[in-house]
């Protein structure tokens, strides 16, 4: 056996002589020039993870046994068209030091319109009976997800730190 059994440490005989690979040193003050671009893997990672469970709990709304109705589906029309106002003002206004201009105002009006409309769209149709009450709380559960991952991704990419979405 080698190094006596266990009675310490193993001793490599290239440490410390330039033979080798070398040890890694970790502190915690000193960042690495990739160390942005590995916090941007991981919000990346947690965003996907959270649009995956607010997609599940609005498949669930539509799949159970229970439900069987997929009209709730039409839900992820609003959520493909709520970015799409942020990125024709992000485009149209040069002027960033501006705190507010008409344009990002009328963005906003419209993305909080077609956001209320995905939140009613579910409770009008439970209210009219095409779905069930139970499958118009998952898909208000799954929009409230889904919108809040959308919300984080253009509070995580939208920055234009070290790393914007442009990136992916």
């Amino acid at each position: 056996m080698r190094g006596g059994a266990g009675l310490g440490p193993k001793v490599r005989p290239w440490a410390g002589s330039g033979r080798g690979p070398r040890p890694r040193q970790e502190t915690g003050s000193s960042r690495g020039p990739n160390s942005g671009d590995m916090a941007g893997v991981k919000a990346l990672v947690a965003l996907s993870f959270s649009g995956a469970i607010g997609l599940t709990f609005l498949m669930l709304g539509c799949a159970l046994e229970d439900y069987g109705v997929y009209w709730p589906l039409f839900v992820l029309v609003f959520h493909a068209l709520s970015p799409i106002p942020h990125f024709i003002a992000k485009r149209a206004t040069y002027d960033s030091d501006a705190t507010s201009s008409a344009c990002r105002e009328l963005a906003y009006f419209f993305t909080t319109g077609i956001v209320v409309s995905a939140f009613g769209f579910p409770v009008i149709l439970a209210r009219v009976a095409v779905i069930k009450w139970g499958a118009c709380g998952l898909v208000l559960a799954g929009n409230a997800v889904i919108f809040l991952t959308i919300q984080g991704f253009f509070l995580v990419f939208g920055r234009g730190d070290d790393f914007s979405w442009e990136q992916w």
